[in-house]
């Protein structure tokens, strides 16, 4: 009972990210919300992997490619796209174009890994697409085939297409590394990367003026959303399986919605509603297949 009730607190922790992010891009500027965030993140997961496997273990030269691959594409890319595209639209518009990385994990499984694309795959991967496409035009699909799309929805489509480099490149990884240490040094790697654009966008010079609130938001992205919910997802994928763990990541839009429209009073439309329902149900149908 105990790891069913950890998988949900994981979602809805992972649901408030997108309100945690969109709320944290009024203070900071984006590459420094994001390297603030893993700077934290990564100093949690250190210290939990230096208690679990007693030390950080040397990589070998392909491993280095591997985990530098890992933290360019899934902390410094994801974060990067995350913030930018938080700055300028809704919470719950980017938690559903989020909500579609196991739709495209799935389909590039395919092209890269061979896997077989069944009929119940593929409705669901036509079904989450639809939902997408739905919430992202605001029921006119039309918008969609115009291209008139915002540089919001491009920057969280990014953060997509960087999550399934970042899922494809880890089941080569982590068929020689634990995941615990292979998002740790992935971690290291792209929050040094984040430092970066962080200060030549003026984080040291402004990093005194970081109010309280800011900081309670960070530690929230920092340690809950990414250190803490890391540690009971895995959790629940030893006790209950991958497959069964899985299902719970669909109530991530859900409660980022909900969260989205109690905590920051934003507008659930029902094309937001439709589409919600189609990516969950489509997601579903992938996971199952």
């Amino acid at each position: 009972m105990i790891v069913y009730i950890k998988l949900v607190l994981t979602a809805v922790v992972w649901g408030g990210t997108f309100i945690a992010g969109r709320l944290v891009v009024q203070s900071l500027e984006p590459f420094s919300a994001a390297f603030c965030r893993f700077a934290i993140s990564s100093i949690c997961l250190l210290l939990l992997t230096l208690r679990r496997e007693g030390q950080l273990p040397r990589l070998q030269q392909n491993q280095l490619l591997q985990v530098v691959l890992l933290g360019m594409t899934g902390i410094f890319a994801y974060n990067a796209f995350f913030f930018l595209g938080l700055k300028t639209i809704a919470a719950s518009r980017a938690a559903l174009i989020v909500a579609l990385n196991p739709t495209f994990i799935a389909l590039g499984s395919v092209l890269f890994f061979k896997d077989k694309l069944t009929t119940l795959k593929t409705i669901g991967i036509i079904t989450s697409l639809l939902g997408a496409a739905l919430a992202i035009s605001r029921g006119n699909l039309l918008d969609i085939l115009t291209n008139n799309l915002s540089l919001g929805d491009l920057f969280l489509l990014g953060c997509v297409f960087s999550w399934v480099a970042y899922t494809l490149i880890g089941k080569i990884a982590m068929q020689q590394l634990s995941p615990l240490v292979a998002t740790t040094y992935a971690c290291l790697i792209g929050t040094v990367a984040l430092f970066i654009p962080a200060v030549m966008e003026g984080f040291l010079q402004g990093f005194s003026q970081i109010n309280l609130i800011t900081w309670l938001v960070i530690l929230y992205l920092g340690f809950l959303s990414s250190a803490l919910g890391f540690i009971w997802y895995s959790e629940g994928v030893r006790a209950i399986g991958p497959a069964k763990a899985a299902i719970f990541i669909n109530l991530v839009p859900v409660s980022a919605i909900l969260l989205a429209a109690l905590l920051l009073q934003e507008e659930i439309t029902l094309s937001l509603v439709l589409g919600g329902v189609l990516v969950v149900t489509g997601v579903f149908f992938t996971n199952k297949a």
